[in-house]
């Protein structure tokens, strides 16, 4: 009967030393984490039990209904890595409420940008807080158009970057630019340069079935409802499965309408 009973006690304190873990990653932002913290499912006791913080367990005090993750203290440097984990009992979560502030920002600072005759787009960029992708745009048919992407390095050293463009003829106009969670999108400066590649014309077919360029050149075909219908880049669009009607055609730098019959 002893033997019963201490098996049952050994199994009950086990039952209520259960934990589990919640982990939040991110980028030091010189910001602390604030966390809303609740009763155990015993109503005894609050949820959270221990903070580690890159492996380490810190100071924070956690037995209250709120608690702030002290990573100032932590001597953490702008834009370091943080693995943060929270040990809390079974059957009850705390609530992190600002997981957005380890998220990385647009904070680039543009050293230098250019682009070459042949089309190689280059820029130096500092003081990056996280890795965020750069979105190359070109602004054409009266907008920005964004037309690829190249993954930011993410530290504060000065890093170099390039990407191949596609060029229309005449002026030329491209930036980059670099959106985080929760945050307005951060804009490079625009270059522009001069391309004395001819613009290219078209014709519809005599069937009616298609669009062909003079040479080569990327393209949208918008309805009268302002919605892509096609889009792509080549010397040749099928058009044979758009209904009547007109349609809105931008191509190299040129916007211009045509009538599908």
């Amino acid at each position: 009967m002893k033997k019963i009973l201490t098996y049952f006690l050994t199994f009950v304190v086990a039952c209520l030393t259960q934990a589990s873990t919640l982990v939040l990653e991110g980028k030091y932002q010189n910001k602390n984490v604030f966390v809303q913290n609740f009763f155990g499912n015993s109503g005894v006791g609050f949820c959270a039990q221990e903070i580690k913080v890159n492996g380490r367990i810190t100071t924070d005090e956690t037995n209250s209904s709120a608690f702030e993750i002290d990573l100032a203290s932590l001597q953490l440097k702008f834009g370091d890595k943080v693995l943060i984990e929270i040990t809390h009992k079974e059957g009850c979560m705390p609530k992190v409420l600002n997981p957005e502030d380890l998220k990385p920002k647009p904070s680039f600072e543009m050293v230098s940008m250019a682009v070459a005759d042949n089309g190689l787009l280059k820029w130096t960029t500092k003081n990056e807080s996280g890795s965020l992708p750069f979105i190359i745009e070109q602004f054409k048919w009266n907008k920005w158009v964004p037309i690829g992407e190249v993954n930011g390095v993410g530290s504060p050293d000065a890093h170099d970057y390039t990407f191949q463009v596609s060029m229309h003829s005449g002026e030329n106009k491209y930036r980059v630019k670099q959106t985080g969670t929760g945050t307005f999108p951060k804009y490079s400066s625009a270059v522009t340069s001069l391309s004395s590649k001819e613009k290219p014309s078209y014709v519809v077919s005599k069937d009616g079935k298609g669009l062909q360029f003079s040479s080569e050149t990327a393209y949208e075909i918008y309805d009268s409802y302002g919605i892509v219908v096609k889009k792509g880049f080549g010397n040749e669009i099928k058009i044979e499965n758009l209904r009547r009607g007109k349609f809105y055609l931008c191509y190299d730098n040129v916007m211009t309408d045509f009538d599908k019959r």
